[in-house]
């Protein structure tokens, strides 16, 4: 007998998040747990046949088999799928359904031969009216749900949707999806600090000087101005996902990396963010794109990219200075920052060490900095240390020590989808931590809508405006 039996209902199925993100990753976790009896359901407003659903499910698995294939060294694909994934594909169902009318949905959740993994691959708006819908319904007893980001359009809307939800629905079984909490990097930085006495001990105010978490994309708009143009760099990275981040970075160690262990030291972290210095106008800086190059790509003005209204002023870039104001970060800078079409893709954690408090006399050379480097994706962690070069031994140098981390067997998505169909909510959001991340950006937001931060610029293709210090790699 299968060890986990679930039905995952995709609402919103036929729609780019499915395709791209969501049934790859489906497909690289059904290849880890092949014990696993998932059946696929998929709803939307497009009208598909039973034959094109299952060519587009068959396609993104195809794609994702193919590009595990390539990570294999050695591994060859002839096209076929393999007999385990064939056989989602041929069980899967699709059906044209109005996910925000209670008949529909009851028929949806009637197709459905397990318990119900629901998830919202829709836009925020069409997710909260569909919830309203379901409160009203009689639910099989382990559905559970997911959501993807953003959760509400601010701190007030985001405790209405947690009040929706909780009415009929446990906060367990409720998934508020952040990929990024799915990435391997993330989850090895638990290992990292918590499974050796080296690092650990290092991280406080004591011993570092700054903070630095990077997003920078290469990417311009591509097409997405419908909802980018409303979000913004802020609400679109930072809110959702840097603040996340920053959390794991910056938190105590849980007792365990349970749900309710690991999730009440984030949330705790984001209770305690300041922004730097208690001046929002000067802790937050925002930019958008003017034309220009990023490699052989030549990119339009952000005003004029199609879909845009330029009168929203919405930010590409936005750069935040906080502090978390505990014992162990006060006094210590964390800088988040993301942006698109700038010109080199930089996804890093950067803890930039104080300076030795004495040097002796006579070592010569250029004291640089101590650093802790952690990229994300791909995955590795660099310390760069002084220490006496091969040279001259009066001569300090600066040196690095490199090590990759475990890049893990699934996709983020298929972290995610596994917490998910599990009922494991280790890798989601908890409400309240989705609500105190409104809390956070909201001061910025107002300052910005206010025009109190001016709105700079800098070209494609650039590291920035020329007046930020655009956080050296």
């Amino acid at each position: 007998m299968a060890s986990l039996q679930t039905t995952l209902l995709i609402l919103g199925a036929s729609g780019d998040l499915s395709k791209r993100l969501l049934l790859p990753g489906l497909a690289t976790l059904l290849d880890v747990k092949d014990d696993w009896d998932v059946q696929l359901v998929g709803a939307g407003v497009e009208d598909l046949s039973d034959a094109d659903w299952k060519h587009l499910v068959h396609e993104a698995f195809e794609n994702a088999q193919a590009s595990k294939n390539e990570e294999d060294e050695g591994a060859t694909g002839d096209g076929r799928l393999s007999p385990r994934l064939q056989a989602v594909v041929d069980g899967s169902s699709y059906r044209k359904a109005d996910v925000t009318d209670a008949d529909d949905l009851r028929t949806l959740l009637g197709d459905c031969r397990h318990d119900p993994a629901i998830y919202f691959a829709l836009p925020p708006a069409v997710t909260e009216k569909s919830c309203e819908q379901l409160a009203h319904i009689d639910l099989p007893a382990r559905t559970r749900l997911a959501l993807e980001k953003p959760f509400g359009t601010d701190a007030e809307s985001a405790g209405h949707l947690n009040d929706l939800l909780h009415s009929f629905l446990p906060e367990e079984r409720i998934h508020r999806v952040d990929h990024f909490l799915g990435r391997s990097t993330v989850l090895n930085l638990l290992g990292l600090r918590f499974a050796n006495r080296i690092i650990e001990p290092l991280l406080s105010s004591q011993h570092v000087a700054r903070v630095d978490i990077v997003y920078d994309e290469t990417l311009g708009l591509e097409g997405r101005a419908r909802y980018y143009d409303k979000a913004g760099a802020l609400v679109d990275m930072i809110q959702s996902h840097l603040l996340q981040v920053m959390a794991v970075v910056a938190m105590e160690a849980p007792a365990s990396i349970d749900a309710d262990d690991l999730r009440t030291q984030k949330e705790l972290v984001l209770r305690a963010v300041r922004p730097w210095g208690g001046d929002v106008a000067a802790a937050g800086k925002r930019a958008r794109y003017t034309a220009g190059s990023v490699g052989d790509r030549s990119l339009p003005s952000y005003v004029d990219e199609e879909g845009v209204d330029p009168a929203l002023g919405t930010e590409t870039l936005a750069q935040l200075k906080l502090e978390i104001a505990n014992w162990r970060w006060a006094g210590v800078p964390f800088t988040l920052r993301s942006g698109k079409a700038l010109g080199k893709q930089r996804r890093e954690i950067l803890i930039t060490f104080k300076d030795s408090p004495h040097v002796p006399n006579g070592l010569t050379g250029a004291v640089l900095p101590d650093r802790l480097c952690i990229w994300i994706a791909p995955d590795e962690m660099q310390l760069e240390l002084n220490v006496n070069g091969p040279g001259d031994p009066y001569t300090v140098d600066h040196t690095a020590l490199t090590t990759t981390f475990n890049p893990g067997r699934l996709s983020a998505y298929g972290e995610v989808l596994a917490g998910v169909l599990e009922g494991d909510a280790t890798l989601s959001v908890r409400g309240d931590s989705a609500v105190q991340g409104w809390k956070v950006v909201e001061p910025f937001l107002a300052a910005w809508r206010a025009g109190t931060t001016p709105l700079d610029e800098y070209a494609a293709g650039s590291g920035g405006p020329d007046s930020w210090d655009n956080v050296d790699s």
